[in-house]
């Protein structure tokens, strides 16, 4: 009876263990299955993981390079010798800034007349310079190798992830009102020095800059000049003349504030971009401040490094040209700015490896 009973219940186990024998066997085989239908998409997305983690780290390794030891990293001369290739009689002589004492005797005055130069405009800027300043922070100057990151407006910053890196350069130079605040991810939190002119103020000039950071005003017509003395001798504002209002006030500390000379606009005009400097109140055509910061950094920077420059085509009306708001291509068509014309000048220095770019160009 119990004999009948163990084969009775061998025999209702018998199907179970089939099946599950059957069940070990199937599964391995649609696996292999699926694996041979999808391996090519699963190949796919390792090749892209793989690239992506190789141009990660490979990007870290070429910023890190600058950031290690000065003595054997920093590439002195290379930018002078790199640029002298561009610009003709390519010098470092001349000075960032207006110095006051060029004014009293002037015993070569300047041949333009802004944005070139200053003739005509001595008086004024006496006023001026006699409360600003001309010199350099002592930690510029004691810097063995200075190390210079220019941070365009551009959209292509936007979700760029850089602003880490940025803030690892010695000094970076920033334009007109980008803002950076909330925008920290992407563009960083170091402002050394910020080029802007009347119109591009910001008029809370503590807003997204350091306290030390150099107010650098970049002159485009006696306008300009006479803007800034009214602001820092507190005058009757002015409120013609500008193609858009500037700030009325303008609440920054006269010590940080420069003038940077025309010198600078004068070599990214005729020899950056080589404009005529014949009749040029007719001339249409002037420099960014950006190709003047990109100017400055190659007269005054051992490495020099861009972020945030380039147009999108002008075939893309609705895409942006700024990362912090939404104007178009369109709305420089009526700048004065040949933003053509810059973009082949700045890809010439990324060919020559006068300067190297932080995001696509």
């Amino acid at each position: 009876m119990e004999e009948t009973e163990e084969k009775h219940s061998t025999l209702e186990v018998t199907p179970d263990v089939r099946h599950e024998s059957l069940s070990c066997k199937t599964f391995p085989h649609l696996l292999i299955k699926m694996i041979n239908k999808s391996r090519w998409k699963i190949l796919g997305l390792l090749a892209v993981f793989l690239v992506m983690v190789w141009y990660t780290i490979s990007r870290e390794e070429s910023f890190d390079f600058y950031f290690q030891d000065e003595k054997m990293t920093c590439p002195f001369k290379e930018v002078e010798k790199k640029a002298a290739q561009m610009i003709p009689n390519y010098t470092r002589e001349p000075p960032l800034f207006l110095h006051l004492k060029d004014y009293f005797w002037v015993k070569t005055p300047s041949l333009y007349e802004l944005p070139y130069g200053t003739k005509g405009t001595e008086d004024i800027l006496l006023r001026l310079l006699a409360i600003t300043s001309y010199s350099l922070p002592e930690n510029f100057q004691s810097l063995k190798c200075r190390r210079c990151a220019v941070v365009g407006n551009g959209y292509r910053l936007r979700n760029s992830s850089i602003g880490e890196v940025i803030n690892k350069y010695d000094i970076v130079i920033r334009l007109n009102n980008a803002p950076v605040h909330g925008y920290e991810r992407d563009v960083g939190t170091k402002t050394t020095m910020r080029l802007f002119y009347p119109e591009s103020a910001h008029f809370n000039p503590q807003a997204d800059n350091n306290p030390n950071t150099l107010l650098v005003l970049v002159a485009f017509k006696p306008m300009d000049f006479m803007w800034m003395e009214t602001i820092l001798h507190d005058k009757k504002r002015i409120r013609k003349g500008f193609w858009k209002q500037p700030p009325l006030i303008w609440d920054a500390n006269p010590k940080q504030v420069r003038i940077l000379n025309p010198y600078f606009m004068e070599v990214a005009a005729a020899k950056v971009l080589k404009l005529p400097m014949k009749h040029l109140w007719k001339l249409k055509e002037k420099p960014t401040t950006g190709l003047v910061a990109i100017t400055l950094a190659l007269h005054f920077c051992d490495v020099v490094d861009i972020a945030g420059f380039g147009y999108p085509s002008s075939d893309d009306k609705k895409q942006s040209i700024h990362y912090y708001e939404h104007i178009t291509v369109k709305s420089m068509a009526s700048s004065g700015h040949n933003v053509s014309h810059e973009a082949l000048a700045i890809k010439q220095m990324l060919e020559l490896g006068l300067v190297k770019n932080l995001t696509y160009f």
